[in-house]
């Protein structure tokens, strides 16, 4: 009834919000928080070598429904995944005003591409920005906690990207990772989920719920265009124009660019044939 991924129900604890539903020892109402590290991971257990489900990126609103042991069981209320972090991940919530636009955005500590950074933003981490500053020809926006981020960086919230698949294309040559939603490392639904929600359009995380989720199903005999969606059993990838697919995937151990016939055979050959061709509006 409950998927775990998506409820944050455990053996012995449940989101108070479930309690009519599900019977547990324990009920939580949990406690609102968001994400101060670039990165964090989400984890199916509460350990670093746990499996990687996702990632959460900086300036991600989630609710703290546990801490212990030096981790955090939270839950996104962006996409509602639930899983394990550090619990030092997790900071007082704010609102963000602006959101990274590039791949990475580096934050410096004074007004200049010259000073060493801090860590690098991914692609759709928020920031709250207190001020503009110009230095030289150099502008940047200054933040809450006292970084400059170059203006071209980044964009407010509430301004979308004008092409999603041009977003997704940035990511070419990016390392795959499993769970992984940054350049650093991404893998097939986390590249698809992070272009669209540039572009303003809300995705759930995973390839499977992407499938039932995303999208107007494609008859075999319509034509393939820029933006259209093929989904395999696991895995998914974009149109670039009628003949080209950009997926993150584990062959190219990157995301890459590939004629779709030769994608659609190669996983035909390993026992997957595409389930379905699918039309994302807007």
């Amino acid at each position: 009834m409950f998927d775990p991924r998506l409820s944050a129900i455990r053996d012995d604890l449940a989101d108070e919000r479930l309690r009519d539903a599900i019977d547990r020892p324990h009920y939580a109402p949990g406690e609102d928080g968001i994400i101060v590290v670039p990165l964090a991971p989400c984890r199916r257990r509460p350990a670093s070598d746990a499996p990687l489900d996702t990632e959460f990126l900086h300036g991600e609103p989630v609710r703290v429904f546990d801490r212990r042991a030096g981790w955090a069981w939270v839950q996104s209320l962006a996409d509602s995944y639930v899983g394990y972090t550090p619990a030092e991940n997790v900071g007082p919530p704010h609102t963000s005003t602006h959101r990274v636009s590039a791949p990475l955005a580096l934050p410096f500590p004074s007004p200049s591409i010259k000073a060493p950074p801090r860590p690098a933003l991914p692609l759709g981490a928020g920031v709250h920005v207190v001020t503009d500053v110009l230095e030289g020809n150099e502008h940047f926006h200054m933040t809450a906690d006292g970084a400059f981020i170059l203006r071209q960086h980044l964009a407010p919230m509430d301004t979308p990207a004008p092409d999603w698949v041009a977003v997704a294309e940035e990511f070419s040559g990016a390392p795959y990772l499993w769970g992984g939603k940054s350049w650093h490392g991404i893998d097939c639904s986390g590249l698809i989920q992070l272009a669209l929600a540039a572009a303003g359009v809300s995705a759930q995380r995973d390839s499977d719920m992407q499938l039932a989720t995303l999208g107007e199903p494609l008859s075999d005999r319509e034509t393939l265009r820029r933006g259209d969606l093929v989904f395999w059993k696991g895995h998914l990838g974009v149109m670039r124009d009628a003949e080209t697919l950009l997926h993150a995937n584990g062959f190219h151990m990157k995301t890459a660019s590939e004629p779709v016939g030769e994608a659609i055979a190669r996983l035909q050959g390993l026992g997957l044939p595409v389930l379905a061709r699918k039309r994302v509006s807007g």
